[in-house]
């Protein structure tokens, strides 16, 4: 696929590229992005150029992930954060994100997943949308539930963070949690009396 570009009301969801790796760089100095994510820590400036220039590009020609900078207000404006949807199964995704420690706290990372999440389920066919995150990652939990995720539960041993196994939360979002119809039928389980 050809990357998208989406909006919102303050933000333009588009591809990186080479003219973004320092900005993802500067934003991956976090302590906090490089604790809660899996991405490589230290973070290298060699990291975020793979990641703009072969990762992304490549995810998107093979229909594999989809990863979206978050900017603020334009196309040019500041990285708020990056977005991915990786494409786990037939009709499942999974979403990951994280945020610029100085854009904060202003719900743009709530913001981007809802517009995401409704891009996935009405263009990519995506029936279950999940979330996880490391227990303890009460921030990322936070905008999950924000967004309209259901927090399923814990899943053990299922995140490996810098070579460590840990425990992670899991939740999903349906197209019917937004109000959207679900490509193929879904006959959930009875209700327990």
């Amino acid at each position: 696929m050809e990357p998208v570009t989406l909006t919102t009301d303050r933000l333009v969801l588009r591809t990186v590229g080479p003219r973004d790796t320092d900005a993802v760089y500067a934003a991956a100095q976090d302590p906090d992005i490089q604790r809660w994510t899996t991405l490589p820590s230290p973070y290298l400036l060699e990291h975020a150029r793979v990641f703009c220039e072969q990762t992304v590009p490549y995810g998107w020609a093979d229909d594999s992930m989809y990863a979206f900078g978050l900017f603020l207000g334009a196309p040019d404006g500041d990285l708020v954060g990056m977005l991915g949807l990786h494409m786990r199964s037939t009709g499942t995704a999974e979403i990951g994100y994280w945020c610029a420690k100085e854009h904060r706290g202003r719900g743009y990372i709530t913001e981007a997943a809802r517009a995401a999440a409704r891009w996935s389920f009405t263009r990519l066919a995506v029936d279950r949308l999940e979330w996880r995150a490391e227990v303890g990652n009460t921030a990322s939990r936070a905008v999950a539930e924000r967004v309209g995720f259901t927090v399923e539960g814990v899943l053990r041993c299922a995140l490996d963070n810098q070579g460590v196994r840990r425990d992670c939360w899991v939740g999903s979002l349906l197209p019917s949690d937004l109000g959207l119809p679900s490509t193929a039928p879904y006959l959930p389980a009875p209700a327990r009396a």
